[in-house]
């Protein structure tokens, strides 16, 4: 009798040291994160400078978005529960930071919005367009750009959102709404971006 006490109580001990490790090497980053971080970073760059993109005009503040949004992630990661896609938990914080960003700017614009190129990044394609299709491809994506970051903060996101091809449960899981609310946000925005593209 004694002898099966002593047993579970073992056991017991050797359950709270591998829960003790286990919940200490979920707070603290280790090389795994590194790993995770980088295959993460490698497959949504694209998606993230898409966003980006969507809520800011210059480059240089682009990257600086960028990296803030990498630091976000990097932070957020031992907290990742796979409850949700890698590729909407990246995009949830995306657009905190650019939420964030926006109210900043808001604050502080003075004067008309400076209008630049959009990033390099999105402008590659798989195939080389001629130089005609190259420059109307371009010009219209600047337009497309420069009508999005004139909507509304709401606007902005699903209309960006939608762009990169999520789907509305997707949208309403990284912008924390119900997907109703994402189709009435996205028609709003679909009308608006159509009258301000025809004035552009």
């Amino acid at each position: 009798m004694n002898n099966s006490i002593e047993l579970i109580k073992q056991e017991q001990d050797r359950s709270k040291t591998a829960h003790s490790n286990l919940l200490s090497y979920s707070l603290n980053p280790t090389s795994d994160y590194q790993k995770v971080f980088t295959q993460w970073m490698t497959e949504y760059e694209k998606l993230l400078r898409h966003i980006i993109t969507g809520f800011e005009a210059k480059p240089a503040i682009q990257d600086e978005l960028f990296q803030e949004i990498a630091l976000n992630i990097w932070r957020a990661l031992p907290n990742f529960r796979n409850d949700s896609a890698v590729k909407t938990f990246v995009a949830r914080i995306a657009h905190n930071v650019l939420a964030t960003h926006v109210a900043k700017a808001v604050k502080s614009v003075k004067a008309e919005q400076d209008i630049d190129e959009l990033s390099p990044e999105a402008e590659h394609d798989r195939v080389q367009p001629t130089p005609y299709q190259s420059l109307d491809k371009q010009q219209r994506q600047q337009r497309l750009a420069q009508a999005i970051r004139q909507l509304k903060l709401d606007q902005q996101q699903v209309i960006t959102l939608a762009l990169e091809g999520m789907s509305y449960q997707e949208i309403s899981e990284v912008l924390v709404i119900t997907t109703n609310l994402v189709g009435v946000r996205l028609q709003r925005a679909k009308k608006a971006l159509a009258q301000l593209l025809e004035t552009l």
